[in-house]
């Protein structure tokens, strides 16, 4: 099946995940704590064994240079994410500078990899992912609260996705196998990711009326600047590298054209920015992809 076309089933399907989640909200069968519990579930749970399970394959020096190159892949395209931000938005602008910067590579890139590209994509995505946390709890902490003290060792060492990225490449590297029961269990937790984190995000949506999330140009622009300006930057980016890789550039491609990640929305309600602001921003992103992904996997597959 033509991979564009798998992208938009593979996007409607989100979209429904995204819409049950609206509707359990409206309906006062999920309240917005409780969605902030299972957004905890995700961080610490779902996400760090779906990375996990990306990493249960059998070692080969191909493998490992593949690694390697989506790593320093990943590198490049989230310099450039955040060198376009910085441009797109003065500092006063912090929820835009950082929510055009980070993409919700995590929470929708994984999935969506991983549903069109298969699972041996996922091993790519990864370094993606880790980076972004990386950089999010660094760069991007001090982008939204303007205070360096706040960024730490301790943080980043006992942040869930680092820790499950640096166990994945050590069960990678190393001759052992888990067994058939801990894979299994791995393998269910991984395929909760997709579905819980669009309820979550349809969560998000149903406290932001809907009339305001189309209305607000500031949103529109960071929006934008998310789905088209940086995918479109990414490409020629991937273009550095040889042919041979070119699941792992779609890969990287598809991580670096996800929406706004929810991640902004958490960091304004913790430090006190404006969180309906940010809300706005993840949800408009997130609507707005089913059109923009499909588009910029398209141009891209015919230059990559």
């Amino acid at each position: 099946m033509d991979i564009i076309t798998l992208l938009l089933k593979q996007n409607l399907v989100m979209f429904a995940y995204l819409s049950i989640g609206y509707f359990l909200y409206k309906n006062k069968l999920v309240s917005k704590q409780g969605s902030a519990d299972i957004g905890r579930i995700l961080l610490y749970v779902v996400m760090p064994v779906a990375i996990l399970k990306s990493y249960l394959a059998e070692f080969s020096i191909e493998r490992l240079e593949g690694l390697a190159v989506s790593f320093f892949a990943a590198l490049l395209s989230l310099i450039l994410a955040i060198i376009t931000a910085r441009m797109a938005f003065p500092k006063e602008q912090k929820i835009e500078r950082f929510g055009a910067a980070f993409s919700n590579a995590g929470f929708i890139g994984i999935p969506l990899v991983e549903m069109t590209l298969g699972g041996e994509a996922v091993f790519y995505v990864s370094s993606f992912v880790a980076l972004l946390n990386i950089l999010q709890w660094t760069y991007g902490l001090v982008t939204i609260t303007g205070e360096h003290s706040l960024v730490s060792v301790k943080r980043l060492s006992t942040n869930p996705i680092i820790i499950s990225f640096l166990a994945g490449i050590t069960l990678f590297l190393l001759p052992v196998s888990l067994p058939e029961t801990v894979h299994n269990v791995v393998g269910t937790i991984a395929a909760m990711n997709g579905p819980l984190a669009m309820m979550v995000l349809g969560v998000y949506l149903g406290q932001v009326p809907l009339h305001s999330l189309f209305s607000e140009r500031v949103a529109y622009r960071c929006t934008f600047v998310r789905l088209i300006i940086i995918p479109l930057l990414t490409i020629p980016l991937m273009l550095l590298f040889p042919e041979k890789y070119h699941l792992m550039k779609l890969t990287i491609l598809i991580a670096a054209s996800a929406p706004v990640g929810s991640n902004v929305a958490i960091f304004a309600q913790l430090y006190e920015q404006n969180y309906t602001q940010a809300v706005k921003e993840v949800c408009l992103s997130t609507l707005l992809c089913i059109i923009s992904l499909p588009l910029i996997l398209g141009i891209a597959n015919y230059i990559l």
